[in-house]
């Protein structure tokens, strides 16, 4: 996969007008928790084909281009960074393939804290098995994947002291998993915001029935 391309305006616009709930009971629904995120619409996720969408608007940051990255480990997934269209803030949205998520390679990697060494919020341990990339506006976002969620950290500067909260995520009425607004570290470096979804059995057995028609 080519590192970084130039983003066409149709792929961005696509975005909106092909997604599909996660969860395939709840379709048409959206994305919802009891979190507002200074400066950010979202995160919001969705299903596209055998790729889970993952993408938030930063209202205050505003780049020229948009580039597209692979992932590290992840061979069918990818992130994009791009201009928003609506807002003119910067849109970051990680493709996540179902190939992916479900590949029991990427449950050997090594298992990583937040940014910085901070215990994952609301996992037993602490930690998951992850990779991080750095792209010029977003220095080490993380993509965790384990046996019961996956998702990711995206670093970006909250001013809300060495604070963790989190909430429950939810799609429609059914809990999706947890977003947390994670603050700066005693060296007030790594804030951002941490998403993580749940992998039940049941949730489990849907998506791969779902990624097995495509």
């Amino acid at each position: 996969m080519q590192k970084g391309f130039l983003v066409s305006v149709r792929s961005v616009a696509l975005l909106a007008a092909l997604s599909l709930s996660l969860f395939l009971t709840s379709c048409g629904q959206e994305s919802k928790f009891k979190l507002e995120i200074p400066g950010v619409q979202g995160p919001n996720v969705s299903l596209i084909q055998d790729v889970v969408l993952i993408d938030m608007v930063f209202e205050k940051l505003s780049i020229d281009g948009g580039l597209r990255y692979a992932i590290p480990e992840y061979n069918n997934s990818y992130l994009e960074v791009s201009p928003d269209l609506s807002s003119g803030g910067t849109l970051f949205a990680a493709y996540l393939s179902l190939k992916d998520i479900f590949n029991g390679d990427l449950l050997l990697l090594d298992p990583q804290y937040l940014p910085g060494g901070r215990p994952l919020p609301g996992v037993s341990k602490g930690s998951l098995p992850a990779v991080a990339v750095t792209v010029p506006q977003f220095e080490n976002i993380t993509f965790y994947v384990g046996t019961k969620a996956f998702g990711l950290f995206v670093p970006f500067k909250l001013d809300i002291g060495s604070t963790i909260v989190t909430a429950r995520f939810y799609i429609g009425d059914t809990r999706a998993g947890n977003v947390s607004l994670v603050g700066p570290d005693e060296n007030d470096e790594n804030s951002g915001v941490l998403l993580l979804i749940d992998l039940n059995a049941q949730q489990i057995k849907r998506l791969k029935n779902y990624a097995a028609q495509f």
